[in-house]
């Protein structure tokens, strides 16, 4: 059984982020805190980890996984483009429950799946999954459960779904306290590609913990 490390105790914490690093570094399968759900993680620039992610899940290359950033700066790294109403939402809500998906750089050397061309990127606002971040580099992160099943929003819910195939559980606490209910307790997804081509829309792929009106109103617009 893969051990649970409470990140409220101060050894656990050290413990857990030790093994953490170094299950990455193996390319092996951890589940983190994150400000939405509880997250299954990989080393993103290792095919085989990303692999071992989608299997867990039940999940095929057809749904890639987003990806975790320890940071803004982050995503000019990450993305090919990135327009002026994306960094308009990334100082309004990054770090927190935004997901933002932006053209790739062609330079990546990884494999996400069928991503055509495009990466999904977040950076969450908890700090346990924000310092193993600075220390990693971006992981590929999805929500810690079976595909079907509903999220997790413990470590002993994402523990009883995923089970072994993960190598090690941080705990801290039950993740989304922090944002008023939706009804989806993940992270708003948008589709910023549409802002690269001339007619310049932003789609919304998936309402979550940051409401729709919350966006456009950060946009300076209705819809």
């Amino acid at each position: 059984m893969a051990p649970i490390y409470d990140c409220s105790i101060d050894t656990e914490l050290l413990t857990g982020m030790r093994l953490a690093r170094g299950a990455i570094g193996r390319g092996e399968l951890i589940v983190i805190p994150t400000d939405t759900v509880y997250g299954v993680a990989a080393d993103a620039f290792q095919p085989k980890a990303v692999e071992r992610l989608l299997a867990a899940k039940g999940r095929g290359r057809q749904s890639p996984p987003p990806v975790l950033v320890p940071g803004i700066p982050t995503l000019d790294a990450l993305a090919e483009e990135v327009p002026d109403d994306v960094r308009v939402l990334v100082k309004a809500f990054w770090p927190g429950g935004l997901t933002i998906i932006l053209p790739a750089r062609s330079s990546l050397t990884w494999d996400l799946g069928e991503t055509r061309g495009t990466v999904a990127l977040r950076m969450p606002s908890n700090k346990v999954a924000l310092e193993l971040l600075s220390e990693t580099g971006p992981l590929a992160v999805s929500s810690a459960n079976l595909t079907g099943e509903p999220a997790a929003l413990t470590a002993a819910e994402a523990e009883r779904m995923l089970g072994d195939s993960v190598s090690i559980y941080l705990d801290d606490g039950t993740a989304g306290t922090g944002y008023e209910s939706t009804g989806d307790p993940g992270s708003t997804i948008v589709d910023a590609t549409g802002l690269l081509t001339p007619e310049g829309k932003l789609r919304i792929v998936r309402s979550g913990v940051i409401s729709d009106a919350q966006i456009y109103q950060a946009l300076g617009r209705e819809s």
